[in-house]
Protein backbone atom coordinates (compact mmCIF):
# COMPACT_ATOMS: atom_id res chain seq x y z
CA UNK A 1 0.00 0.00 0.00
CA UNK A 2 1.44 3.06 -0.78
CA UNK A 3 -0.27 6.65 -0.45
CA UNK A 4 1.30 9.46 -3.07
CA UNK A 5 0.26 12.99 -2.83
CA UNK A 6 0.68 16.00 -5.39
CA UNK A 7 0.85 19.03 -3.84
CA UNK A 8 0.51 21.65 -6.82
CA UNK A 9 -1.85 19.25 -8.76
CA UNK A 10 -3.32 21.13 -11.15
CA UNK A 11 -0.81 22.57 -12.39
CA UNK A 12 1.33 22.47 -15.99
CA UNK A 13 3.95 20.00 -14.03
CA UNK A 14 1.26 18.74 -11.92
CA UNK A 15 -1.37 17.66 -13.99
CA UNK A 16 0.63 15.05 -16.40
CA UNK A 17 2.84 13.91 -12.84
CA UNK A 18 -0.58 13.01 -11.63
CA UNK A 19 -1.17 11.36 -14.63
CA UNK A 20 1.96 9.41 -14.98
CA UNK A 21 1.35 8.65 -10.81
CA UNK A 22 -1.76 6.98 -11.26
CA UNK A 23 -0.25 4.92 -13.90
CA UNK A 24 2.09 3.13 -11.49
CA UNK A 25 0.57 -0.04 -10.49
CA UNK A 26 2.76 0.25 -7.05
CA UNK A 27 0.25 3.51 -6.12
CA UNK A 28 -2.87 2.63 -4.15
CA UNK A 29 -3.99 6.18 -3.02
CA UNK A 30 -3.27 9.14 -5.07
CA UNK A 31 -4.03 12.65 -2.94
CA UNK A 32 -4.30 15.73 -5.33
CA UNK A 33 -3.88 19.42 -3.78
CA UNK A 34 -4.13 23.16 -5.27
CA UNK A 35 -5.54 26.06 -4.22
CA UNK A 36 -8.16 25.33 -7.56
CA UNK A 37 -9.27 22.18 -9.48
CA UNK A 38 -7.66 19.64 -7.96
CA UNK A 39 -11.04 17.96 -7.40
CA UNK A 40 -11.60 17.86 -11.00
CA UNK A 41 -8.41 16.67 -12.17
CA UNK A 42 -8.87 13.63 -9.32
CA UNK A 43 -12.34 12.64 -10.72
CA UNK A 44 -10.84 12.85 -14.28
CA UNK A 45 -7.84 10.21 -13.15
CA UNK A 46 -10.20 7.97 -11.14
CA UNK A 47 -11.71 7.17 -14.79
CA UNK A 48 -8.52 5.78 -15.73
CA UNK A 49 -8.52 1.65 -14.76
CA UNK A 50 -5.49 1.49 -12.14
CA UNK A 51 -5.48 1.09 -8.73
CA UNK A 52 -5.02 3.97 -7.16
CA UNK A 53 -8.21 5.50 -5.97
CA UNK A 54 -7.13 9.42 -6.33
CA UNK A 55 -9.22 12.57 -4.33
CA UNK A 56 -8.77 15.97 -4.91
CA UNK A 57 -8.84 18.77 -2.40
CA UNK A 58 -8.58 22.52 -2.29
CA UNK A 59 -7.78 24.75 0.92
CA UNK A 60 -11.24 25.37 2.60
CA UNK A 61 -12.09 22.92 5.26
CA UNK A 62 -8.34 21.66 6.00
CA UNK A 63 -8.19 20.01 2.70
CA UNK A 64 -4.19 20.22 3.01
CA UNK A 65 -4.06 18.40 5.84
CA UNK A 66 -6.73 15.83 4.37
CA UNK A 67 -4.32 15.38 1.39
CA UNK A 68 -1.21 14.69 3.21
CA UNK A 69 -2.96 12.09 6.32
CA UNK A 70 -1.13 8.77 6.09
CA UNK A 71 0.92 10.08 3.02
CA UNK A 72 4.02 8.10 2.47
CA UNK A 73 5.49 10.22 -0.45
CA UNK A 74 4.41 13.70 -0.97
CA UNK A 75 5.94 15.74 -4.60
CA UNK A 76 6.07 19.43 -4.73
CA UNK A 77 5.77 20.71 -8.11
CA UNK A 78 3.54 23.92 -6.76
CA UNK A 79 4.91 27.23 -7.38
CA UNK A 80 4.53 29.91 -10.31
CA UNK A 81 7.36 29.19 -13.28
CA UNK A 82 9.84 31.59 -14.90
CA UNK A 83 8.83 33.60 -18.12
CA UNK A 84 10.90 33.80 -21.27
CA UNK A 85 13.79 35.63 -21.02
CA UNK A 86 14.49 34.55 -17.51
CA UNK A 87 16.92 31.79 -16.89
CA UNK A 88 16.98 29.46 -14.20
CA UNK A 89 20.03 31.70 -12.50
CA UNK A 90 18.39 34.79 -12.49
CA UNK A 91 15.11 34.09 -10.88
CA UNK A 92 13.63 37.24 -9.41
CA UNK A 93 13.31 38.30 -5.98
CA UNK A 94 9.82 38.48 -6.70
CA UNK A 95 9.09 35.06 -8.42
CA UNK A 96 11.66 33.20 -5.78
CA UNK A 97 9.75 35.14 -2.57
CA UNK A 98 5.99 33.37 -4.29
CA UNK A 99 7.57 30.16 -4.65
CA UNK A 100 9.56 30.15 -1.92
CA UNK A 101 6.68 31.03 0.22
CA UNK A 102 4.29 28.27 -1.07
CA UNK A 103 7.06 25.60 -0.39
CA UNK A 104 7.41 27.29 3.05
CA UNK A 105 3.36 26.82 3.55
CA UNK A 106 3.42 23.46 2.23
CA UNK A 107 6.41 21.81 4.33
CA UNK A 108 4.87 23.06 7.39
CA UNK A 109 1.97 21.11 6.43
CA UNK A 110 3.62 18.40 5.95
CA UNK A 111 5.91 18.51 9.20
CA UNK A 112 2.51 18.89 11.02
CA UNK A 113 0.57 16.25 8.87
CA UNK A 114 3.34 13.59 7.65
CA UNK A 115 6.81 14.23 9.17
CA UNK A 116 7.77 10.61 8.14
CA UNK A 117 7.08 11.02 4.09
CA UNK A 118 9.58 11.44 1.39
CA UNK A 119 9.34 14.18 0.61
CA UNK A 120 10.63 15.64 -3.17
CA UNK A 121 10.59 18.65 -3.91
CA UNK A 122 10.27 20.11 -7.90
CA UNK A 123 9.63 23.65 -7.11
CA UNK A 124 11.86 26.08 -8.23
CA UNK A 125 14.84 27.35 -7.53
CA UNK A 126 15.37 23.68 -6.18
CA UNK A 127 19.08 25.18 -5.13
CA UNK A 128 16.84 27.30 -1.99
CA UNK A 129 13.40 25.59 -2.06
CA UNK A 130 15.30 22.51 -0.79
CA UNK A 131 17.17 23.91 1.98
CA UNK A 132 13.64 26.09 3.32
CA UNK A 133 12.07 22.22 3.66
CA UNK A 134 14.92 21.52 5.52
CA UNK A 135 14.69 24.60 7.58
CA UNK A 136 11.14 24.61 8.50
CA UNK A 137 11.22 20.65 9.27
CA UNK A 138 14.29 21.61 11.22
CA UNK A 139 11.95 24.16 13.23
CA UNK A 140 9.32 21.26 13.97
CA UNK A 141 11.82 19.30 15.13
CA UNK A 142 10.76 16.40 12.37
CA UNK A 143 13.80 16.97 9.73
CA UNK A 144 15.24 13.43 8.47
CA UNK A 145 17.79 14.42 5.51
CA UNK A 146 17.44 10.66 4.65
CA UNK A 147 13.42 11.68 3.39
CA UNK A 148 14.54 15.40 1.45
CA UNK A 149 14.71 14.83 -1.91
CA UNK A 150 15.60 17.47 -5.01
CA UNK A 151 14.33 16.37 -7.99
CA UNK A 152 17.04 16.66 -10.39
CA UNK A 153 15.96 13.80 -12.58
CA UNK A 154 15.53 15.98 -15.66
CA UNK A 155 19.03 17.24 -16.17
CA UNK A 156 20.03 13.46 -16.12
CA UNK A 157 17.08 13.02 -19.12
CA UNK A 158 18.12 15.64 -20.89
CA UNK A 159 22.14 14.46 -20.64
CA UNK A 160 20.80 11.02 -21.34
CA UNK A 161 18.73 12.34 -24.26
CA UNK A 162 21.22 15.01 -25.61
CA UNK A 163 24.24 12.53 -26.11
CA UNK A 164 22.32 10.13 -27.77
CA UNK A 165 21.92 12.78 -30.32
CA UNK A 166 25.36 13.34 -30.87
CA UNK A 167 25.82 9.96 -31.02
CA UNK A 168 23.47 10.64 -33.23
CA UNK A 169 21.06 7.08 -32.41
CA UNK A 170 18.29 9.06 -31.02
CA UNK A 171 17.06 5.54 -30.09
CA UNK A 172 20.18 4.90 -27.48
CA UNK A 173 18.72 7.73 -25.49
CA UNK A 174 16.90 5.45 -22.83
CA UNK A 175 20.03 3.18 -22.28
CA UNK A 176 22.38 6.36 -21.85
CA UNK A 177 23.11 6.82 -18.31
CA UNK A 178 25.17 9.99 -17.87
CA UNK A 179 25.63 11.31 -13.58
CA UNK A 180 24.86 14.71 -13.58
CA UNK A 181 26.26 16.44 -9.91
CA UNK A 182 25.96 20.38 -8.24
CA UNK A 183 22.80 21.79 -8.55
CA UNK A 184 19.68 22.37 -10.44
CA UNK A 185 19.59 25.34 -12.26
CA UNK A 186 22.53 26.69 -15.14
CA UNK A 187 25.87 26.33 -14.16
CA UNK A 188 25.18 24.73 -10.75
CA UNK A 189 24.32 21.62 -13.12
CA UNK A 190 27.54 19.36 -14.25
CA UNK A 191 27.43 16.50 -16.22
CA UNK A 192 30.04 14.71 -15.67
CA UNK A 193 30.49 13.08 -19.39
CA UNK A 194 33.24 11.13 -18.73
CA UNK A 195 31.43 8.66 -16.81
CA UNK A 196 28.71 8.31 -19.27
CA UNK A 197 27.49 4.54 -20.20
CA UNK A 198 28.31 5.50 -23.46
CA UNK A 199 31.16 7.59 -24.15
CA UNK A 200 31.28 10.27 -26.51
CA UNK A 201 33.99 9.77 -29.42
CA UNK A 202 37.54 10.97 -28.26
CA UNK A 203 37.94 13.14 -31.25
CA UNK A 204 35.04 15.07 -30.55
CA UNK A 205 35.90 18.82 -30.80
CA UNK A 206 36.10 20.82 -27.84
CA UNK A 207 33.15 22.67 -29.17
CA UNK A 208 31.22 20.25 -29.39
CA UNK A 209 31.41 19.06 -26.01
CA UNK A 210 31.20 22.59 -24.60
CA UNK A 211 27.70 23.36 -26.56
CA UNK A 212 26.72 19.83 -25.14
CA UNK A 213 27.32 21.01 -21.53
CA UNK A 214 25.77 24.11 -22.29
CA UNK A 215 22.63 22.88 -23.52
CA UNK A 216 22.28 20.26 -20.35
CA UNK A 217 22.53 23.21 -18.21
CA UNK A 218 20.41 25.79 -19.96
CA UNK A 219 18.13 23.33 -21.52
CA UNK A 220 14.91 24.83 -19.29
CA UNK A 221 15.94 27.99 -21.29
CA UNK A 222 15.48 26.49 -24.74
CA UNK A 223 12.06 24.85 -23.48
CA UNK A 224 11.10 28.98 -21.85
CA UNK A 225 12.09 30.31 -25.06
CA UNK A 226 10.27 28.04 -27.55
CA UNK A 227 7.20 28.60 -25.27
CA UNK A 228 7.21 31.94 -25.85
CA UNK A 229 5.02 32.99 -23.20
CA UNK A 230 2.68 29.66 -22.36
CA UNK A 231 5.48 28.48 -19.59
CA UNK A 232 8.55 26.70 -18.88
CA UNK A 233 9.60 23.13 -18.73
CA UNK A 234 6.34 20.58 -17.31
CA UNK A 235 5.96 17.80 -19.09
CA UNK A 236 9.26 16.74 -19.48
CA UNK A 237 9.41 17.82 -15.58
CA UNK A 238 6.57 15.65 -15.20
CA UNK A 239 7.89 12.65 -16.54
CA UNK A 240 11.19 13.45 -14.73
CA UNK A 241 9.76 13.49 -11.06
CA UNK A 242 7.62 10.55 -12.13
CA UNK A 243 10.91 8.54 -13.08
CA UNK A 244 12.46 9.55 -9.56
CA UNK A 245 8.92 9.05 -7.60
CA UNK A 246 9.43 5.28 -9.00
CA UNK A 247 12.71 4.82 -7.86
CA UNK A 248 11.77 6.46 -4.33
CA UNK A 249 8.61 3.76 -4.02
CA UNK A 250 10.43 0.79 -5.45
CA UNK A 251 12.89 1.80 -2.53
CA UNK A 252 10.31 1.93 0.01
CA UNK A 253 8.53 -1.08 -0.97
CA UNK A 254 12.32 -2.49 0.09
CA UNK A 255 14.01 -2.89 -3.54
CA UNK A 256 17.93 -2.74 -3.16
CA UNK A 257 20.51 -1.42 -5.40
CA UNK A 258 18.52 1.81 -6.44
CA UNK A 259 21.12 4.49 -7.35
CA UNK A 260 19.84 8.50 -8.49
CA UNK A 261 21.66 11.78 -8.66
CA UNK A 262 19.80 13.71 -6.43
CA UNK A 263 20.16 17.41 -4.68
CA UNK A 264 20.52 16.31 -0.65
CA UNK A 265 21.37 17.62 2.34
CA UNK A 266 25.09 16.40 3.64
CA UNK A 267 24.56 15.62 6.96
CA UNK A 268 24.51 11.63 6.27
CA UNK A 269 26.84 8.98 5.40
CA UNK A 270 28.83 10.05 2.62
CA UNK A 271 28.40 13.34 3.19
CA UNK A 272 31.84 15.01 4.66
CA UNK A 273 33.46 12.37 1.77
CA UNK A 274 31.80 14.36 -0.65
CA UNK A 275 32.43 17.97 1.19
CA UNK A 276 36.09 16.67 1.01
CA UNK A 277 36.03 15.68 -2.96
CA UNK A 278 34.45 18.87 -3.39
CA UNK A 279 37.20 21.07 -1.49
CA UNK A 280 34.02 23.34 0.01
CA UNK A 281 31.78 23.21 3.03
CA UNK A 282 28.23 22.94 1.24
CA UNK A 283 25.37 21.91 3.14
CA UNK A 284 23.78 20.35 -0.03
CA UNK A 285 24.96 18.90 -3.10
CA UNK A 286 23.43 16.52 -5.93
CA UNK A 287 25.29 13.57 -6.17
CA UNK A 288 24.42 9.55 -6.95
CA UNK A 289 22.90 8.58 -3.86
CA UNK A 290 21.60 5.10 -2.61
CA UNK A 291 18.24 4.51 -1.95
CA UNK A 292 16.88 2.30 1.03
CA UNK A 293 13.57 1.86 2.84
CA UNK A 294 14.45 4.86 5.10
CA UNK A 295 15.53 6.57 1.91
CA UNK A 296 19.10 7.69 1.28
CA UNK A 297 21.23 4.63 2.69
CA UNK A 298 24.75 6.52 1.34
CA UNK A 299 25.46 9.54 -0.71
CA UNK A 300 28.47 8.54 -3.24
CA UNK A 301 30.93 10.53 -4.23
CA UNK A 302 32.51 11.94 -7.80
CA UNK A 303 34.38 9.17 -8.87
CA UNK A 304 37.10 10.36 -11.31
CA UNK A 305 36.68 13.47 -12.80
CA UNK A 306 38.25 15.05 -15.83
CA UNK A 307 39.99 18.55 -15.59
CA UNK A 308 37.88 20.07 -17.44
CA UNK A 309 34.75 18.77 -15.17
CA UNK A 310 36.68 20.07 -12.14
CA UNK A 311 36.61 23.69 -13.72
CA UNK A 312 32.54 22.94 -14.40
CA UNK A 313 32.51 22.10 -10.29
CA UNK A 314 34.37 24.92 -8.96
CA UNK A 315 32.35 27.31 -11.26
CA UNK A 316 29.09 25.86 -9.41
CA UNK A 317 30.04 25.99 -5.81
CA UNK A 318 30.06 30.04 -5.26
CA UNK A 319 26.84 29.66 -6.90
CA UNK A 320 25.14 26.71 -4.75
CA UNK A 321 26.42 28.48 -1.62
CA UNK A 322 24.33 31.33 -2.07
CA UNK A 323 21.82 29.67 -3.49
CA UNK A 324 21.69 27.74 -0.26
CA UNK A 325 22.36 30.63 2.25
CA UNK A 326 19.08 32.36 0.48
CA UNK A 327 17.05 29.46 1.06
CA UNK A 328 18.20 29.25 4.54
CA UNK A 329 17.49 32.93 5.52
CA UNK A 330 14.12 32.92 4.38
CA UNK A 331 13.20 30.76 7.09
CA UNK A 332 15.84 31.85 9.56
CA UNK A 333 15.77 35.35 8.85
CA UNK A 334 12.49 36.17 6.39
CA UNK A 335 13.65 39.61 5.26
CA UNK A 336 13.04 39.47 1.35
Amino acid sequence: MVKAVVLGAAGGIGQPLSLLLKSNLEVTELALYDIVNAPGVAVDLSHIATPAKVEGFLPPDNGLQKALAGAQVVVIPAGVPRKPGVSQCSISDDLFKINAGIVRDLATAIATTAPKAFVLVISNPVNSTVPIVAEVFKQHKVFDPRRLFGVTTLDVVRASTFVAEVLGDRSLSPSVAVPVVGGHSGVTIVPLLSQSSHPLPSNLDTSTIDSLVNRIQFGGDEVVKAKDGAGSATLSMAYAGAEFSTKIIRALKGERGIVVPSYVNLTQEGGEALKKDLGKELDYFSAPVELGPNGVEKINGLGAITPAERVLIDAALPELAASIEKGVSFIQTPKL
